[in-house]
Formats: structure tokens, sequence, C-alpha cells
């Protein structure tokens, strides 16, 4: 059986699980965190990283781009979740960059809070983290205000559309950014969409903040 570490708070361990969820692949999830089972997770992934993915031969594939690149081989052109060329995969990169930046601005706002004293917080560093993820919110927000069609890149979601949707569920979370229905509404829009299918529900947990001793 292939296994899947890591905690689906995290919006990279949750984009390859809604992936293997839509693509109907099966995987056992161990809920281990990076913090509480460090040690662990290092018994497959040197780093001490999520998402980690082990499969039925014993290798382990590790960071969440490589992962959804192997599910999609997998899964053969037809299925793939990521364009195979040409301008939609351009575009499709375009957005998951963007909306992974965003995710890790916000974990480092996250670490930043937990991990350092608070009489050492550094606020300008805080803020510069504040002023990336809003303006990767309002370049999403920009494109989806400018879209006709259900999904990011037409009438077929893609894997533009399940990263952002996990990278602003995770922010809402984690960092509560200023990205209510009034503020991103078509966004918002976009996310609710993608939050509605089974595949997302059946991964959606609430955020939690690490453990400073983990």
């Amino acid at each position: 059986m292939t296994i899947l570490i890591g905690m689906f708070d995290s919006p990279f361990v949750r984009r390859v699980a809604v992936s293997m969820r839509l693509l109907g692949l099966h995987f056992e999830h161990r809920d281990w965190s990076v913090g509480r089972d460090f040690e662990r997770i290092r018994g497959y992934n040197p780093l001490g990283r999520v998402p980690t993915l082990v499969l039925d031969s014993g290798e382990a594939l590790l960071e969440s781009a490589a992962i959804l690149d192997y599910l999609d081989e997998l899964a053969g052109a037809e299925r793939a979740l990521l364009p195979a060329a040409g301008a939609a995969r351009r575009t499709a990169l375009r957005l998951m960059a963007i909306a992974t930046g965003a995710a890790e601005k916000g974990a480092l706002q996250v670490y930043e809070r937990v991990f350092r004293p608070a009489e050492k917080v550094h606020e300008p560093w805080l803020t510069r983290l504040r002023t990336q993820v809003g303006g990767a919110l309002s370049e999403l927000q920009h494109y989806c205000a400018q879209q006709k069609s259900p999904w990011l890149l037409g009438q077929r979601l893609t894997q533009a559309d399940i990263t952002v949707a996990c990278a602003v569920t995770f922010l809402d979370g984690a960092v509560a950014p200023p990205a209510d229905s009034k503020s991103y509404p078509a966004l918002r829009a976009q996310v609710a969409r993608c939050e509605a299918l089974p595949e997302f529900a059946a991964t959606r947990i609430a955020w939690s903040a690490p453990a400073s001793t983990g």
C-alpha cells in the first residue's frame, strides 16, 4: 500500500491527498507531525519534511511537486491534472507558484510567532511577509475575476485549482489574511467551488499551530 506521510493542515500534504483521491489512487495516511513525529518521518525522509510518499516498493518520494509529477505520470496523459504543454501548462505553473509562494510566506509568519521569543519577533520581517501574501492573493483574485469558466483553466479542474484552494484554505487558518469574501470575492468563490467537492471535504481539517518544543 502506498503511504502518504504528513498532516492535512499542510497545504502541500493536502494537495497531494486531494490529487490522489481525484485520480482514484488509494493510499494509507500517516497523520504525522513534523514537530511531534520528526524522527519517525526522518526514517523515510532525511530532511524530516512532509509530504513524503512511500511507494509499495519502499521508494520514498520527497517534496510535493515531485510527488504530483509522479502521480500524473501514473495516471497517464488523458487524466493528468497538470496540462502537458503549451500556454495552459505555463499558466497553471504560474498560478501554482503564486499560491505555493503565498503558503510558504504564511508558514514563515507562523514560525516567526511560534519559535522566536516574543521580544525578538522582527516586525519589519512580518510586515514584508504579509505584503507578499497580500500581493499573491490580489494577483489570484485578479485572475479569477477575469475567468468565465468554472475552473481556472477552463471546463476541467486541474492542479492549479487544487493548489490554489489548498493554499488559501491554509492561509485562512494559519495567519488569517485579509481574504474574506469582501476582499477577494472571485478568489473566494473559486476556492469554495473546490472545497465543496468530496475529495476536498475528506482532507479538510482544522489548522493547528506546531508545538514550540517540537
